[in-house]
């Protein structure tokens, strides 16, 4: 395509999005093919006819670089089957009223709390919550869904999950969602932008930005630099959501233990009667600086909530 065809096509969307240009040219449309096209008064020389284009041109390139940024409505739409997930023992806003989801209620309103500050002490970043495990298998991602399907039904919340366990992403499985671009994308390609990957659900409050495609060293991502400045993005553009990281376990990976650095609060999963105490003493070290931590037992036998359960927290490090 010509560099006058791409003007005529890219006028022809700004006209439709109701910007108007200045000069004696106008744009029309095809009908036939759909391609767009230069009307106006031909008579002039060849030599006007080009100088007239190329400010035309001029105008497009300035108005591409006025266009405000990508918000959220450039996110893509899914929509979750809550049935089939209220069926896997995962909180839904139909199943509201369960024993799980009342669980969750008492494990969220802690972090809710903080994350408004309206605690003890203003906590940093307390809207960004990592939740994690010392190892594979003890129930984080579960925990991260129903954590952010729990705040998502608040009055005044909004929720962003994040599959930040890249290696290993099973949000979008967990939720039954195709594979889809995001966190690696964004972290690989300057040229794509959060809200390209984003993608809005038919849970109202609900957003998600998945782990997206994979790659050998997806890991060591999570402690780039380009990480860094990808959080300080979401923390700034989405500083009115809770934002919930599903992270790797911190004994697989040292790359989790960096990511929990820039945390204001912690969710640390533990599974009952199999977690080794010395392997819970191990991985709460290694999340000192993060000035929350919350201890959840997963997989208590004393619920009956699918073999999955909060059974008690507390705070500090221990």
């Amino acid at each position: 395509m010509s560099t006058i065809e791409q003007a005529a096509k890219r006028l022809d969307e700004l006209k439709r999005a109701g910007m108007s240009l200045s000069g004696g040219y106008t744009l029309t449309a095809d009908s036939a093919g759909g391609e767009g096209y230069f009307a106006g008064d031909f008579s002039q020389t060849e030599d006007s006819l080009s100088r007239e284009i190329d400010r035309t041109v001029e105008q497009v390139v300035e108005l591409d670089s006025a266009r405000p940024p990508h918000n959220d409505d450039s996110t893509r739409h899914v929509d979750i089957d809550l049935l089939a997930l209220a069926a896997r023992s995962f909180i839904t806003p139909e199943s509201s009223h369960s024993q799980l989801a009342d669980e969750f209620r008492v494990i969220k309103r802690p972090l809710l709390v903080n994350a408004r500050g309206d605690g003890i002490a203003p906590i940093r970043n307390g809207n960004m919550i990592m939740v994690t495990s010392s190892l594979p298998g003890e129930g984080k991602s579960f925990t991260s869904i129903n954590l952010a399907m729990s705040i998502a039904m608040e009055m005044d919340l909004r929720v962003l999950l994040v599959d930040a366990d890249i290696a290993h992403s099973s949000v979008l499985n967990y939720l039954g969602l195709p594979k889809s671009k995001g966190l690696l994308d964004v972290l690989l390609d300057e040229t794509i932008d959060l809200s390209d990957v984003l993608l809005r659900t038919n849970v109202e409050k609900l957003s998600i930005l998945p782990g997206g495609g994979h790659y050998k060293h997806a890991t060591e991502l999570l402690a780039s630099e380009s990480m860094r400045r990808l959080i300080e993005e979401i923390t700034s553009r989405y500083s009115d959501r809770i934002i919930i990281f599903d992270s790797p376990p911190l004994l697989v990976t040292t790359e989790s233990r960096v990511l929990a650095t820039h945390m204001g609060q912690i969710v640390m999963v533990v599974e009952a009667g199999k977690t080794p105490h010395a392997a819970v003493k191990q991985a709460l070290k290694t999340i000192e600086s993060c000035p929350v931590v919350l201890m959840m037992l997963n997989k208590s036998a004393a619920t009956n909530s699918g073999g999955y359960g909060y059974a008690g927290y507390g705070y500090g490090t221990y």
